[in-house]
């Protein structure tokens, strides 16, 4: 007697369709192809701009350095460079701290922490040219903080930080803190959501206090957070130009230019396009200088911890 076949015979695997595997890279193409135009074939053609003799026309002459030297001789680069790094080291350590104090505060649990985490994260939706519009009002003497205190009779009370150029650059600082300082908040209150309870009851056993907990445990464990959160606000210091021309026009004077609006001046008021794609290439150096390091970083601790 013939038995009847078995219900459980393996059924060979259906072909996949011909196009199943290129699909995800024909809808990632495009995206890649002007990716690699816009980032690595312009900056190609502005590091051949920037050795050629182009003024107003770009120009094909290679003249070699020339351009640089030029760049490096005018006082108002100087100062703009040096401004970009003031700007940077302040703006980031300080948007750091007080994003990481929030995050601490809003961690704990605190009534209404939806509305809090709301009103601190809104700034980051509003552009920075309307940001620098309504700092730059608070600023004026006219219309702002001044103008509202000498209402009430005092005076003699000045409050006119833009106009001084010893002061102007720490209002950009604290502008763009206020922006960026929700963003920070936001991946340190989840960083600090994510760590395992485990390791914070292990040290309550041993009879650490939330002081200790938290140099010891816990900002350890969030530690690629800081330096990713590091690398994004280092990228917004170093492109920063809506926010300087809203709230100082680069003023008083020359006190607040900052590369990107140099670059600008350069090459669209005063058609010096050789000299301004110098001054875009020292922007794109000072841009690798952040990233290059951060991309070895990440890519040997995920070799590490695929290595166990």
């Amino acid at each position: 007697m013939t038995s009847a076949p078995s219900a459980n015979i393996a059924h060979p695997p259906r072909a996949r369709h011909p196009l199943a595997a290129w699909t995800p890279r024909l809808v990632i193409a495009p995206s890649a192809i002007a990716s690699f135009v816009y980032v690595f074939l312009f900056a190609i053609w502005t590091l051949y701009l920037s050795l050629s003799n182009s003024s107003l026309l770009p120009s094909y002459q290679f003249v070699g350095l020339k351009p640089y030297f030029e760049l490096w001789a005018n006082q108002r680069w100087k100062i703009a460079y040096s401004n970009l790094f003031f700007f940077s080291a302040f703006y980031v350590i300080l948007a750091l701290a007080v994003g990481l104090a929030l995050a601490i505060a809003i961690d704990q649990r605190v009534k209404g922490e939806a509305v809090w985490r709301t009103i601190f994260l809104y700034p980051l939706a509003i552009s920075f040219v309307v940001t620098g519009s309504v700092w730059n009002w608070l600023y004026s003497p006219d219309a702002g903080i001044e103008f509202f205190v000498r209402s009430f009779g005092w005076s003699d009370f000045t409050f006119r930080p833009t106009t001084s150029k010893d002061l102007a650059i720490y209002t950009i600082i604290a502008t763009g803190i206020w922006q960026s300082s929700g963003f920070a908040m936001a991946l340190f209150l989840a960083g600090l959501r994510s760590v395992d309870p485990d390791l914070i009851k292990a040290a309550q056993i041993d009879g650490a206090g939330p002081t200790r907990i938290y140099r010891k445990v816990i900002l350890p464990s969030i530690m690629p957070i800081f330096i990713a959160v590091a690398v994004v606000l280092l990228q917004f210091a170093i492109k920063t130009f809506d926010l300087v021309v809203a709230l100082t026009h680069g003023g008083p004077g020359i006190a607040t230019t900052f590369p990107a609006n140099y670059v600008y001046d350069l090459m669209f008021q005063r058609g010096q396009i050789a000299i301004g794609a110098a001054a875009a290439i020292m922007m794109l150096v000072a841009l690798a200088v952040v990233l290059v390091p951060y991309a070895v970083w990440t890519t040997w601790r995920s070799r590490r911890v695929a290595d166990g």
